[in-house]
Order: structure tokens, then sequence, then C-alpha cells
């Protein structure tokens, strides 16, 4: 009988032990309670200072987790998360464009943190821009936490404007006023260009298709905006700066310079940028003692575009506990305080743009956040992934001169329609 007890006895002694390790095992994919190192990968090594300070930051609240930042230049980014996808090797978190949203989204890819968010203290959507939070939801749920947004500002060089004698733009200048300078400030003898005016959406053409009370896209998403009057009327504008008025380099010009370059090297007197821009032009001589920004010029209305990105973590982390808590970090106001203080860009947490605007003492850059209010969000939908470059592709033609603003909108017009009737409402 003592026998048989003790035989009881370490059998039971057994099976706790394998219960123990077994538990020990399942807790190493989600949290051991040890040591954790997680990758955080993001494409701008201009933020790479500002994302490691929020890394740090959270290391010191949580001493078992750290956060390795690892940075991917954009050509290469999403080739790099496509990989990792396919072969179970995503980093922890990652940040998420809009234009690459749905596609990870809808292919599970991404944790869905609804729940998370909902029982948090320290993270809600309501912190956020309403339109930023909608471009990241999808039929409800959310997959991502908002990092940022950016507007469009106008970038012009105040030297060349007191060498000609012209007050700098403000919020009185229209369309009409930033022809006018334009062709004041161009030089043909000199290569110098009035302004920039490439075939770029977000830094271009959509701001004032907008500002002229067009659309690219209708806000039900169900069909395009390039066949309205009142878009290829802007469009055309846009075109006509370098075709018709000279103002600012062609197309092919731009092919083997960028359009950031011809402002960097005074060779031209004003374009329009984004937000993201402040960094690189503080930390360029000639910009920092040359120039600064000004509000967008208004056309029927005033617009400008903004856009914004956000952080998400793999749906196959192996520590979705631990990346889960230093994502709704990442959405707290004391990491989005940190975000603009690094000048990364202007954080999404409503309260903390200051933060941001401090960081750029030489620039009028306070104009990017208060412009937000007549902002409009990117258009965005579950097939831009496929209409987007077809998009790009036509635009550019009618930028060169090899499509008229016609013939373009009608062909991006019919693609777009055509792919936007097999999306699911």
């Amino acid at each position: 009988m003592k026998k048989k007890l003790k035989m009881i006895v370490a059998l039971a002694i057994g099976i706790v032990t394998t219960m123990s390790v077994l538990a020990g095992c399942g807790s190493s994919s989600s949290s051991s309670g040890g040591n954790v190192t997680l990758t955080y990968s993001i494409w701008d090594k201009n933020q790479q200072p500002g994302m490691q300070a929020i890394a740090d930051a959270f290391h010191k609240k949580n001493p078992n987790i750290t956060v390795k930042v690892e940075v991917t230049p954009w050509d290469q980014y999403w080739t790099k998360l496509d990989a990792g996808a396919s072969s179970g090797t995503m980093p922890d978190i990652f940040w998420m464009h809009s234009n690459q949203y749905l596609k990870y989204a809808n292919g599970n890819m991404l944790m869905d943190i609804t729940d998370k968010i909902k029982n948090s203290k320290e993270a809600s959507m309501s912190n956020f821009p309403e339109g930023l939070v909608d471009t990241y939801t999808v039929k409800g749920k959310y997959y991502a936490m908002p990092k940022d947004y950016a507007t469009i500002g106008l970038w012009y060089n105040k030297t060349m404007f007191d060498a000609k004698g012209i007050p700098y733009p403000d919020d009185t200048w229209d369309w009409n006023k930033l022809l006018e300078a334009a062709q004041k400030l161009t030089d043909p003898s000199k290569g110098v260009y009035g302004f920039i005016a490439p075939a770029d959406d977000e830094q271009g053409y959509y701001n004032f298709v907008y500002q002229n009370q067009g659309y690219i896209l209708s806000k039900d998403k169900t069909k395009s905006g390039f066949d309205l009057p009142a878009t290829k009327e802007a469009i055309q504008w846009d075109v006509d700066l370098s075709q018709k008025y000279k103002v600012s380099p062609t197309q092919q010009q731009f092919a083997d310079t960028p359009f950031t370059q011809y402002f960097e090297s005074g060779k031209a007197a004003m374009g329009l940028f984004g937000s993201w821009m402040a960094n690189e032009f503080q930390a360029n001589d000639y910009v920092s003692k040359n120039c600064n920004v000004a509000v967008m010029p208004k056309g029927k209305v005033r617009a400008t575009i903004y856009n914004g990105l956000a952080n998400s973590v793999s749906a196959k982390t192996k520590h979705p506990e631990e990346a889960w808590k230093f994502l709704e970090y990442l959405g707290s106001k004391e990491a989005n305080t940190i975000h603009g203080e690094k000048g990364a860009a202007i954080p999404a947490y409503k309260g903390t743009e200051e933060s941001w605007v401090s960081a750029f003492k030489g620039f009028n850059v306070k104009v990017y956040p208060e412009m937000l209010q007549y902002g409009v969000v990117f258009p965005n939908s579950e097939t831009k992934a496929k209409w987007y470059p077809i998009q790009n592709e036509t635009m550019t033609k009618v930028f060169s001169g090899q499509l008229s603003v016609e013939q373009g909108t009608s062909q991006v017009t019919k693609q777009m329609n055509d792919l936007l009737v097999t999306e699911k409402k």
C-alpha cells in the first residue's frame, strides 16, 4: 500500500512538473516575464533619433523590454516587409503607410488591437485626428495606432524675394498672387525658376484640386473625381506653370534633378513641401539661412492634403503582450511629446504639436498644424494599390506633355472606376 502510495505521489509530481514546463514553453511566445527584445522597423533615418528616444524612455519604464530600432530605406522597406510576412519573420512593431495599410490589414498580417485599445487606460483613438483614425480603420476594427500627420506648406526663398522687392507669401495669397510672384522671380538666364510644379500628388496637384472644389475620390469611395470639370481645371493650372508660363522646370528636368534639389540649391524660389521636410531643410545650410514657410495659397477655398503614418504590430509576433505594451506607449501623450521634441514629425496626439513646432525655431512651421483645420485626408481605398500606380504613370505623361489633361484624366477615371466597382462596400 505504501509502495502504491509512493507511486501515486511520484506520478502526481511528474504531472505537475510536466504541466509547469509546458506552461513555461507556452508563455515564451507571449509574455515570458523575462528579458525580451523587440524589433521596431522604420524607414526614415532622420526620425531615428526620435524613435530611439521613445524606445529608451519606454525601456526605463519597462527594464525587461528592449526595443531595437531598425532603419530600412523606403525603396527597400516594403519589399523586406513583404518577405518577412511570407516567411514569418516580420519585425514586432513597424511603421505603416496609408497606401499599404489595407493590403496588410486585410491580409491578416497585423494584430487586431480594437479590444486592447478599448480596455487601455493610456491609449485612445479619441486623442488623434478623426480623419487619420478613419484612414487606419477597417470595418470598425483597428490594426494600427496613429503616429503622426503631415500637411503641406508653401516654402519660399526670402533672399530671392528681397532681391526683387516682393512681399513674402501670407494668408492673403491665392493662385493669382502665386503665379504673379513666380513670374517675377523666374530668371531663365540664370536657370532660376519661380516655382516648382512636378507631377506630384501630395506635394502638388491634389492640393489644387481640392482648393478648386474638385476631388480625387468620392467620399463614399465609389467613383473617381478626375473627370470633374473642377478637377481638370486645377490640374491644367498646375501643368501650365511649366508648359505655358515657364515658371517651373519641366517634368523632363525633374527626371534629371529631383525637385527638392532645385529649392535646396537656390534654383527655385518657391515650392510646396510636406511638414516632414522641415528636418531636412533645417539641416541644409542654404535653406536654413535663406528660406521660410507660409500657409498654402488659396483657390476657391482653403485646402491642404494631410496624411499620416501609424504603428502596427505583426500578427505573428512572438511577444504579443510586450509588443502591445510598446504600441500602447507609442500612442501615449508622453511618447508623442518626445516624438515632437526630437523634430521627428508632427505627433498625432492632439495638443502635442507645440513640441514639434518648438524644435524648429528658425522657421514658421506653426502654419503646418494650424492648416489641419481645413485639411483633406489623403485619398485611399481598398484597391488603391492598383489604381495609384496607374494615376502616377498617367499624370507623369500629362505633366510632361505626352497626354493632354483631358486625355489623362479620362484614362485615369475609367481605370479607377473599373477598380472601385470591385470593392466590397
